[in-house]
């Protein structure tokens, strides 16, 4: 959470403006229950997560055909990014690809509230009342919450601007979890969106003891397990 903390001061001091909140006001009202059950414990399958380096390299490409900077290169002009353009890219790509660190999420969910506990991290928490959703003030901003379709988006709104939207897609079966990140600030053009991947998974029962093994990676029992 220090590291965290450090980004998003450093990353505060030079926002300038407030971001309009991406909840839109119809995504904070459903009818009946919860439109998405997304309890249950959730680890990272980082075979299909994006590479952030490969998300950069877009971002590069995407901010070059926009870009009205010109330069030599030799006897040609080039087209590209500036520096600052880069840099803004750069430092929503790094808070990005922090927040998303962690290997298990543990989602709890009743009527009226969801709460989605990361490791090393502060836990995200979505309220719901009579049909609608209620904010909350997390420990760096304020927290809106909201449907669209089943899919629940949670976007954290911080005091200069920058913004952090999560988007929870559960796959038909129930057993895949698909969560966007998406960092918003006024200072670059481009928002910085990363994919991450979770699979459900059993806890086991507090009896077993695991260990870690070179050949057979993690070796569980109920009784003592000598390594």
């Amino acid at each position: 959470m220090l590291r965290i903390s450090v980004i998003l001061t450093v990353t505060l001091c030079v926002c300038a403006c407030t971001t309009a909140p991406v909840i839109k006001e119809e995504m904070r009202y459903f009818d009946g229950p919860l439109p998405s059950d997304l309890s249950g414990s959730w680890e990272r399958n980082y075979a299909r997560d994006d590479d952030v380096n490969a998300v950069l390299r877009e971002a590069y490409y995407q901010l070059s055909r926009t870009s009205q900077d010109q330069y030599y290169n030799g006897n040609s002009v080039m087209v590209g990014p500036s520096s600052n353009d880069m840099a803004s890219v750069v430092a929503l790509a790094r808070l990005a690809e922090l927040i998303t660190r962690p290997d298990v999420l543990t989602i709890t969910q009743d009527e009226h509230e969801i709460s989605i506990e990361r490791e090393d991290d502060f836990a995200m928490l979505c309220s719901f009342y009579n049909g609608a959703t209620k904010a909350n003030q997390s420990p760096y901003g304020n927290e809106v919450c909201g449907w669209d379709g089943k899919d629940l988006v949670s976007n954290l709104v911080l005091p200069d601007g920058l913004q952090v939207t999560h988007r929870f897609t559960k796959s038909d079966d129930g057993q895949q979890l698909r969560v966007i990140t998406t960092v918003t600030s006024k200072t670059s053009r481009l928002p910085f969106s990363l994919r991450r991947f979770y699979k459900k998974f059993e806890h086991l029962p507090s009896s077993f003891e695991c260990i870690e093994t070179l050949s057979m990676k993690r070796v569980c029992s109920t009784s003592e397990v000598k390594p």
